[in-house]
């Protein structure tokens, strides 16, 4: 309840934090002797100077401290535990009683502010827990000859806060105060230590987080500015962020005013009184002070204020004569920027265009960064990061993913390396690394805001959100690689689907959107294989899909990979990134890892190569890839590489060995290299799928391209097998292991279609699996399949198939399996399936299972399933989902036939004329302690019975025959807990309404603040043939109208009440509670109408309506909330928050995602004359004539309305 306190203070009035600690311990002239007292009298070392002991060995003197400050009108009081960390008190040699010494100091704070709440409950005051920075320095090196240096890592910062703040909350600190920041990193450990602390004592603390500037640079002592500052912290979800020590208040606020502009929090600020002088002393009077600080809460800047260095109780005192008079700053609406920070922030905004990020600080894609990092040469690595930075990288990749490196240390030392350089540490750093133990060494050396690149789906949904919470503990963005369980997706379907499911969990699980990046993978095209064709254009799709569907979030990509088919034709190569880069920017890609050395200038490539290109990257011919390699022959414009040493690739990545060994038909080294990527990636499967199989697609690629000759694949062939061979008995083993046992699967490409490249893989990566496999080979006829499948005894078939005449072949075999009443399973896969065909088409027509696989990866997981000990129940599953598919595709079909929207609108007509009213009372009213007592009678107990399974009507169902009984009881306890809820307070009921001009402009309604400003709201209108074609906005004129909005909640406190019944083990309570907050805020919704239409509106008049009547809504107007038949859209809560000022006047809060919190809360419109309907299905046209009205896009509007899209 304090926290609830806290932020209600807050909404109200800047608060007053206290002044310098130090300052007045100086004052007490306190000797050695009193330091040490009795407990420490034979201390070792001196301790003076060591104020945190003071709580332990002078307690009465730090709360005499405190008291003082109180009695001077401070809000906030700060702990003595500045330095109560096992890192600083090692210098004492105290470390061990941090905790010790944190709970002391926290305990007399508390003590002493709960007396003066006693004694003035309706000036509440609070402890915040003092946590200091160190007199360590995570970013920089003490060691002037070895920058790479570090007095004290993150992991024992991180494990000094923990102690330190556990102290404190034990202590009773109702805030951490992590201030002082002078290197941002050490201020990030104390936040990863508190949200890990908080974590496992499953509470929510408010952390306030303030930095301090070095010089008259307006930079922290590690370089960052005010603005990076705010960034690299910006992930907390902070009470407040602000500055303090170091200037005084008239130098601070040039720095303040920055921190405001970007601050997505509260403010604070406690500067010290003046600079110092001569002596080390602070000149500047408390009068002096207060003037000075009064211009940040004239300017609108803070809602915190205090002292620090040099400043007192009077100080403070003079602060609380004038805070009063000015209101705090308010919270600024989500931004949802995705902000980066090195020393410097950077925006990745849609004027940014494109933010380039540098690829050649990554072992894998460059051999000389590889061969300095391998010979630890940090130094010359270093150059190539500045080189980068001076051609224009925004962002520095930086991977370390090789066999021959320790992947942690060289990414902590190379981190470290550049921190020191500040012309590198400027921008951000992009911690790229397959491996999590490499990221996280990464994080821990970074201050600013990093992007980590990457995670993905690939092993699972727990893990994918294990690793996304510890990267947002850390500060950091995330790419998502588009990739799950059933590998990479590389179709528009597969890339849309991933990064659905992704964003979903993610923002589900509290991950910012803004800081979520997609990699929609970019992929080879023209490599002469047909299902690669599409690649680039389904990257193009699926980015312009993301940024239509999921808002907020950001698109990357490795550019580099698309070109892959033309290595060594560096003309091709630039043209097609840069046509590709002038694409996907176009469709929302906001990033990307580029070389800038191989990009042109887009309109300066020649007309011919640009025609070629572009028809590869958008798909436009079939013959596209042939074509551009017609002409890459004609054009070669680039040296040949220079000679090597005959073993030279074998200096190479593990990935580059096994490619050149396949491509070059060398088997000298491949089961070497074989069993290497088993000890690397854990898994035979995962070597077969990621790097013999990726290599054997380029040789068929290049096959295809006639660049290789039939003798050549012969011996890659061989090499393939060899190293199949090393890694059988690891997979023989790991069947032997396996939760399901193999069985017999037969495949066959249709009837009438001859491609089988898909059909291959997916014979390999079966057998692979374990599985015996027969390969009928193509265009096999529907009785062959069943026959040999019959005969041979197959357990599942496996059906391929290319082109779309192919599709009904499926339903052929599925037919004759169902003619001869057989119920082997059947897998659907090939560039033409879908989930959706195979449930319309192919499902029906056959009582056994029939699944589709989107790739060959998946079918070894589907077969698992479908074969293993809970085959019957995996298949059910299946099947419903098929049967849901099939549902919604025809209610699709069968959809109600809509009017055009131009035709709705002039269907349009009122049951009533409609005339203005002008209101008694216009403008806003804040309800801000309605008391439960009035609220009662307008209680709806219909829907009270329903929410505990009971059927029937109140009152009638008190005297069922036979539910009576039980409902009597529970109407009874309901009655109980409802008179303890108004007896004793336990739930808050607030409001705000409010009353504004508003005329009618076609489909909006444009309604008039209090400052005069115009806001509009956007109306959708029915557009059902037969129905009458309403739009709430005909319930107001063109001119002169009023109109009404509201927002009231009767659930504040709830969520206090539940867990505290919860704790008692009584789950019973804790629903009623819920339920009884539920009733409570309908039944306050009607009063605060009630109050509108005969006290603000005065167009009710006459005795007033019994409460019964009320309910039933026998009374003029009706009150229409968001997210209900007549106004489906939630987002428009946003301009009647605004409007109203909800957040600012009440405990209400608005979601990113417009729910309210609390969510027992309704917000809507009032209406003098208006009457209920739905609006019910739109079309495309009335779609985005409402999203351009309410300024998104198409598909965020889809995402709010779903079930109101055609």
């Amino acid at each position: 309840m304090t926290s609830n306190k806290l932020y209600d203070c807050l909404d109200e009035r800047i608060l007053l934090l206290d002044g310098g600690f130090g300052t007045m311990v100086q004052g007490y002239g306190l000797g050695e002797e009193e330091y040490r007292g009795e407990r420490f009298r034979r201390w070792e070392v001196q301790l003076k100077g060591c104020n945190d002991l003071l709580a332990l060995t002078r307690p009465d003197t730090v709360r005499e401290i405190h008291e003082k400050y109180l009695r001077a009108g401070a809000d906030i009081i700060t702990t003595d535990s500045f330095n109560a960390n096992a890192v600083s008190l090692a210098d004492y040699r105290l470390e061990g009683l941090a905790y010790e010494i944190s709970k002391a100091a926290a305990a007399v704070a508390r003590r002493a502010a709960d007396a003066f709440t006693e004694r003035n409950p309706l000036k509440p005051r609070f402890v915040a827990g003092s946590m200091g920075p160190t007199n360590r320095t995570a970013s920089m090196s003490a060691d002037v000859a070895d920058p790479a240096a570090r007095e004290v890592t993150f992991r024992r910062l991180a494990e000094a806060y923990t102690e330190q703040a556990r102290g404190l909350l034990d202590g009773g600190a109702d805030i951490l105060l992590i201030e002082t920041v002078f290197d941002t990193l050490n201020a990030k450990a104390a936040l990863y230590a508190i949200d890990t602390l908080c974590a496992e004592r499953g509470q929510r603390v408010p952390v306030m987080v303030s930095g301090t500037l070095a010089d008259a640079s307006g930079r922290t002592l590690s370089g960052q500015t005010v603005e990076a500052f705010a960034v690299s912290v910006s992930h907390a979800r902070l009470l407040s962020v602000g500055l303090n020590c170091a200037y005084g208040a008239r130098q601070l606020l040039p720095y303040l005013e920055r921190l405001a502009a970007v601050a997505g929090v509260r403010v604070s600020a406690h500067p010290n009184a003046g600079l110092p002088n001569v002596m080390g002393g602070y000149d500047e009077t408390p009068a002096m002070f207060a003037e000075d600080v009064g211009e940040y809460m004239r300017r609108g800047l803070v809602n915190i204020v205090g002292g620090c260095c040099g400043t007192t109780p009077a100080h403070i005192f003079e602060l609380s004569k004038i805070v009063g008079g000015y209101a705090p700053r308010p919270l600024p609406a989500p931004r949802h920027e995705t902000v980066l920070s090195g020393l410097e922030p950077l925006r990745i905004v849609p004027e940014a265009n494109f933010i380039n990020v540098g690829e050649r600080t990554n072992v894998a894609g460059s051999a000389r960064f590889a061969r300095l990092v391998r010979e630890g040469n940090y130094e010359e690595a270093l150059s190539v990061a500045r080189a980068q930075v001076e051609a224009g990288a925004q962002i520095v990749d930086v991977c370390m993913d090789d066999g021959l490196i320790d992947g942690p240390q060289a990414m902590r030392t190379f981190l470290n390396l550049m921190a020191s350089e500040p012309e590198i540490a400027r921008v951000p750093v992009m911690i790229d690394s397959s491996k999590w133990e490499v990221l996280q060494a990464g994080l821990e050396a970074t201050q600013g805001k990093a992007v980590v690149n990457s995670i993905s789906l690939k092993e699972g949904e727990t893990e994918f959100l294990r690793r996304a919470r510890e990267i947002r503990r850390y500060g950091a963005a995330a790419v998502v690689m588009l990739f799950d369980e059933r590998g990479q997706a590389d179709t528009f379907e597969r890339k849309t689907e991933v990064a659905e499911r992704a964003y979903a969990l993610l923002t589900g699980d509290g991950f910012p959107p803004e800081d979520i990046v997609f990699d929609p993978n970019v992929l080879a095209v023209a490599t002469g294989i047909p299902e690669h064709d599409g690649y680039a254009k389904a990257f193009i799709d699926a980015t312009r899909w993301i940024k239509e569907h999921l808002p907020h979030a950001k698109v990357s990509g490795g550019v580099s990979n698309l070109s892959f088919a033309f290595r060594g034709n560096n003309a091709v190569r630039e043209a097609m990134h840069s046509a590709f880069l002038y694409h996907a920017i176009r469709a929302g890609m906001d990033m990307g890892i580029v070389n800038p050395q191989m990009l042109r200038v887009y309109s300066e490539i020649e007309p011919e190569l640009l025609c070629r290109v572009e028809d590869v990257i958008l798909c436009r011919r079939a013959d596209a890839a042939e074509r551009l390699t017609e002409y890459a022959h004609e054009v070669q414009q680039t040296a040949q590489a220079q000679p090597q040493a005959p073993d030279a690739w074998r200096a190479g990545t593990l990935e580059e060995r096994i490619g050149h060994a396949m491509l070059k038909g060398v088997a000298d080294y491949v089961e070497q290299d074989a069993l290497e990527g088993y000890e690397t990636l854990g898994s035979p499967m995962a070597v077969i799928d990621t790097l013999l199989m990726p290599a054997m697609e380029r040789v068929g690629t290049l096959f295809g391209e006639g660049k290789m000759f039939l003798p050549q694949v012969v011996k890659t062939a061989r090499v393939m097998k060899r190293a199949v061979a090393a890694l059988t008995p690891y997979i023989e083993r790991g069947a032997e292991q396996a939760p399901h046992s193999a069985g017999k699967v037969l495949i066959a490409t249709v009837k009438g279609d001859v491609h089988d490249i898909g059909k291959n893989i997916v014979s390999v990566v079966m057998a692979c699996n374990g599985y015996e496999i027969r390969d009928l080979g193509v265009m096999v006829e529907s009785e062959r399949i069943v026959d040999e499948a019959v005969a041979w005894g197959a357990q599942c078939i496996c059906l391929s198939g290319l082109i779309t005449p192919s599709l009904d072949e499926m339903a052929h075999v599925c037919e004759e399996l169902e003619r001869r009443r057989l119920r082997i399973p059947v897998i659907i896969g090939g560039a033409t399936t879908s989930d959706l065909h195979t449930a319309v088409r192919i499902a029906p027509v056959y009582s056994g299972v029939v699944v589709h696989s989107a790739n060959a990866s998946r079918n070894s997981q589907i077969l698992a399933r479908l074969l293993g000990p809970g085959g019957e129940r995996y298949a059910a599953v299946v099947k419903a989902g098929q049967e849901t598919l099939r549902g919604e595709y025809l209610r699709r079909e069968a959809a109600r036939e809509l009017v055009p929207i131009a035709e709705a609108r002039r269907n349009a007509r009122r049951t009533a004329p409609h005339r203005p009213v002008r209101p008694l009372h216009p403008g806003r009213m804040v309800f801000p302690d309605y008391d439960v007592a009035d609220v009662e009678p307008y209680i709806d107990w219909n829907f009270f019975f329903p929410a505990w399974g009971m059927k029937g009507r109140y009152p009638e169902i008190l005297d069922h025959p036979e539910q009576g009984p039980e409902a009597r009881r529970l109407f009874d306890d309901a009655q109980a807990l409802l008179a303890r809820i108004r007896d004793e307070r336990l739930l808050t009921l607030q409001a705000v309404a409010g009353i504004f001009p508003a005329r009618a402009e076609g489909d909006d309604i444009r309604v008039t603040d209090s400052k005069g400003r115009e806001r509009t709201l956007a109306m959708l209108r029915n557009q059902t043939r037969g129905e009458e074609n309403r739009s709430l906005a005909d319930f107001i004129a063109p001119e002169g109208d009023w109109i009404g909005c509201f927002a009231v909640t009767a659930g504040i406190g709830l969520k206090e009440l539940a867990e505290r019944f919860r704790a008692e083990g009584d789950d019973y309570s804790a629903i009623m509670a819920k339920l009884l907050a539920d009733r409570l805020t309908e039944a306050f919704a009607e009063a605060v109408h009630a109050f509108v239409r005969r006290q603000m509106w005065g167009y009710e008049q006459g005795d007033p309506l019994p409460p019964g009547r009320i309910v039933r809504g026998e009374y003029r107007g009706r009150r229409m909330a968001f997210g209900y038949p007549a106004s489906p859209d939630h987002s428009l809560k946003r301009e009647v928050f605004d409007l109203l000022a909800v957040e600012i006047t009440t405990g209400m809060r608005l979601t990113e995602n417009w729910m309210i919190s609390p969510g027992e809360a309704l917000c809507g419109l009032f209406f003098a004359d208006a009457e209920y309907f739905s609006v019910g299905r739109i079309d495309a046209e009335q779609l985005l004539d409402y999203a351009r009205r309410r300024g998104m896009e198409a598909g965020e509007v889809k995402k709010i309305i779903p079930n109101n899209i055609r």
